[in-house]
């Protein structure tokens, strides 16, 4: 029950929460792209995935088959907003090459090595439809502005000196790009990226990633991605699709499978993948006194024995020039001396009028202050008791709509019923009448039919 009240805390809070850091790991994986969010001071975050891609070998020379272990380490520090990240792959290549004849060799080594950092520029405000209780269509309406998306800027360095010979492009290049990310509800969210890399390299690319998200519940989500990347001679897509599940606020478990087309040649990328952070993120408070000044902690008393050995060393030789309290006295009687110490008198300074306000006034503060956090103490409570209260309030009025609206579907079928037994009856009535009505005619029919009869019958009795 704790575990979901914690990620259920987690979920909400990404919409109330201005900060970077969330109580629950916010992993890129099993995606490509990336949020425009860190993941906040104090937190230090591996995002690692095991990978083989298989496509077909048609240039001269190729990599058509790769197995290889990708690592993403993310940390925060100086600002929320500001992230920095090493991106880098080992991996074990086979290298292929069709001339007149068809051979392989393999190659194994890193991939990719970047470091990189981002920065959250814009984070839109959207309205919590929780509170309209009012309105049963403006609390389920599509509120617009979530159109808007947070948006972020990545700029990162390829260090390609590190890299296998297949995979160099150069030495050190840069790459650029633009974090976006909409949330479209509590549930779906969209991360679109556009990024320009290699830069003033040979290898220069552009490239577009489309992410879109959905959480089924607190612990499984699924997500579909496309990406593009457009180099100078060769266009690649790939297709992909996936899911997670969150073992703890701490540890996400990810597997991804994609199609890729390069070429017009169509290949294979499936992924495993495990993301896990160390959180040693701690919130920062400043205690206010009640005209708004910071509250300064009093430094504790530091003791000898805490101390190493030149710390204690150095205390001892700061003690010889300090004051003394004591003072030795010889005293004579007779013939024999004898060296008594004694403590030397304090000189005190006598309380003026003003310390005796100012001592006052320091005790009066932190009575106000005591005071002033038990009434914000009681004022919160207060607060949450009426956040419970509409939140009641609310269900009630909900129920009590459901319950209108099924007892007004009750009598419209009861009224239909109704009136199809009507509709019934008469057209059973009416076949009746013409039942009537058919006999009747049938009826005189015979009846003029035997006055004819008789009739002729008579004609023919006079004519014989």
């Amino acid at each position: 029950m704790t575990k979901k009240l914690i990620l259920l805390f987690a979920f909400f809070s990404t919409f109330v929460v201005k900060a970077q850091y969330t109580t629950v790991i916010n992993s890129n994986r099993p995606g490509f792209s990336e949020s425009p969010y860190s993941v906040g001071s104090g937190v230090y975050q591996f995002e690692s995935s095991l990978f083989f891609r298989k496509a077909s070998a048609t240039p001269t020379f190729s990599n058509p088959q790769a197995l290889g272990l990708n690592l993403l380490f993310r940390t925060s520090f100086f600002s929320e907003k500001l992230e920095f990240n090493l991106n880098t792959s080992l991996q074990y290549d086979k290298i292929a090459f069709k001339n007149v004849f068809e051979s392989s060799y393999s190659k194994t080594g890193l991939s990719k090595f970047t470091l990189g950092a981002k920065y959250l520029v814009y984070a839109p405000k959207y309205n919590d439809k929780k509170e309209e209780i009012r309105s049963w269509k403006a609390r389920h309406s599509f509120d617009y502005k979530r159109l808007i998306p947070h948006v972020g800027v990545y700029v990162g360095a390829n260090l390609g000196s590190f890299l296998t010979d297949y995979h160099k492009k150069g030495g050190i290049s840069t790459k650029v790009g633009i974090l976006l990310q909409n949330e479209i509800s509590s549930k779906l969210y969209v991360i679109t990226n556009l990024y320009y890399d290699n830069i003033g390299s040979d290898f220069s690319e552009y490239s577009y990633i489309i992410t879109g998200t959905y959480n089924y519940n607190d612990y499984w989500s699924g997500f579909a991605e496309l990406q593009g990347i457009f180099e100078k001679y060769q266009k690649k897509t790939n297709i992909g699709v996936g899911a997670a599940y969150l073992f703890n606020e701490n540890l996400q478990f990810n597997a991804t499978l994609r199609g890729k087309l390069q070429q017009k040649e169509v290949g294979l990328y499936t992924g495993l993948g495990v993301s896990y952070r160390l959180n040693r993120h701690e919130d920062k408070f400043v205690e206010l006194d009640e005209f708004g000044n910071k509250i300064e902690e009093q430094e504790p008393v530091k003791y000898d024995e805490n101390k190493g050995f030149f710390g204690r060393l150095f205390s001892k030789a700061k003690g010889l020039f300090k004051k003394k309290n004591k003072k030795t006295v010889i005293i004579k009687e007779g013939d024999t001396e004898e060296e008594i110490t004694i403590n030397k008198p304090k000189r005190e300074r006598s309380k003026s009028l003003v310390d005796v306000i100012i001592k006052e006034d320091k005790k009066d503060k932190k009575k106000t202050t005591k005071a002033e956090k038990k009434a914000a103490k009681k004022e919160k409570k207060k607060a949450e008791k009426d956040v419970k209260n509409k939140e009641k309030e609310r269900l009630k009025f909900e129920k009590n709509i459901k319950k209108e609206e099924e007892k007004e579907q009750k009598r419209k079928e009861k009224e239909r019923l109704k009136l199809e037994k009507n509709i019934q009856k008469e057209k059973e009535n009416e076949a009746k009448q013409k039942e009537k009505e058919r006999l009747k005619l049938e009826k005189e029919i015979k009846k003029l039919e035997e006055d004819l009869k008789k009739e002729e019958e008579k004609e023919q009795k006079k004519d014989n």
